[in-house]
Parts: structure tokens; sequence; C-alpha cells
């Protein structure tokens, strides 16, 4: 079981890196009220959610396998406690770090009926910092495969392209030269 338990734990990372970015990207079309004929709102906020929702899955299989494997000790109050891992606890901490913040927006969104929408919104913003720490995690916590950077590197691109469309969607001086409302 030795090596399995470490690719799983790297896939389950870089998988839950993936999907967390097209959950962003989504979550910005869908903040801008982006809609076509093809993909109307209702289906970008699905396919938003239905991303979310594989997001925790593989994170869970990014994190359990990481603490259930030996070959470093990781535990369990090191997935949730910010830096204080005997195994760089920095790089880990930045992991802790996205993980809280990632719960938080899951039991918001599962709360949402039930909360205003000014709190689940406040903490949606959130996710604004989830992504960039949790991509820093991966980077930190380092690797020897080029694809992963090449992975790491459209992860990137694809949220800096939507935050720039967001941004150029949203500014005044933008709308009013386009005719956007």
């Amino acid at each position: 079981m030795g090596e399995s338990l470490w690719f799983a734990s790297r896939a389950g990372g870089l998988l839950a890196l993936v999907l967390l970015t097209g959950t962003f990207v989504l979550g910005l079309l869908t903040s801008g009220r982006h809609a076509t004929v093809a993909w109307p709102r209702f289906t970008i906020a699905l396919l938003h959610r239905n991303l979310s929702l594989l997001t925790v899955v593989f994170l869970a299989v990014h994190i359990v396998t990481a603490v259930v494997d030996g070959y470093v000790s990781i535990g369990w109050i090191d997935v949730v406690v910010p830096f204080v891992a005997g195994y760089q606890p920095f790089w880990l901490g930045l992991g802790a770090v996205a993980v809280d913040v990632l719960v938080a927006l899951v039991v918001t969104s599962l709360l949402r009926a039930r909360i205003r929408p000014e709190v689940w919104r406040a903490v949606h913003w959130l996710a604004y910092a989830c992504w960039p720490v949790a991509l820093v995690h991966g980077l930190g916590m380092g690797t020897d495969l080029w694809w992963v950077w090449v992975v790491d590197a459209v992860c990137l691109a694809a949220v800096l392209g939507a935050l720039v469309w967001r941004a150029r969607r949203t500014h005044p001086d933008t709308v009013a030269r386009v005719g956007v409302r």
C-alpha cells in the first residue's frame, strides 16, 4: 500500500485544485450574471454547485490519504488548525487555512436559506482567499513532476482570465463604453 497512498494523496490534491479552479471561475461567471441561450444562469449555478461537491470529495481523498499514509507525520488536528504541524508547518498550515475557508463556504451554502444573504455573501467573499491559498499550499509542498507545474499554471491562467473578464464586465467605464447593462 506504501506508494499508492502517496499517489492518491497527490492526485486527490491536484484534482481538488483543478475542480476548485473550475468552481471559482464559474462562481465569477455566476456572480456576473453571465448567461447565454446555451448556458442559462441556472445551468451555470448547478454546474458550480456540483463542481463544489466534487471538490470536497477529492479534497477529502487528499486529506485522508495524507493523514493515513505514514510516510510523514500529519495528524488530524493539522488538517484544521493552521501552522501547528510538525512537518512543513507553513505549507501545511496554508492547506489548513484553505480547508477551514472551504468548510465555511460549504456550511454557509448548506444553510443559505436560513441565514441572511449578507452573511452568506460575506463568507463567500472568502473564496477569493481560498483559491490562491490552496494553490500556494500545493506549490509550497513541492513536486518533481513538470506537468503538475503546467496544471498549476493553467489553473492560474483560468482564474486570472476570469477575474479580468469579471472586472471588465462590472467596471463602470467598461459598461458605459461597450453599452453593457
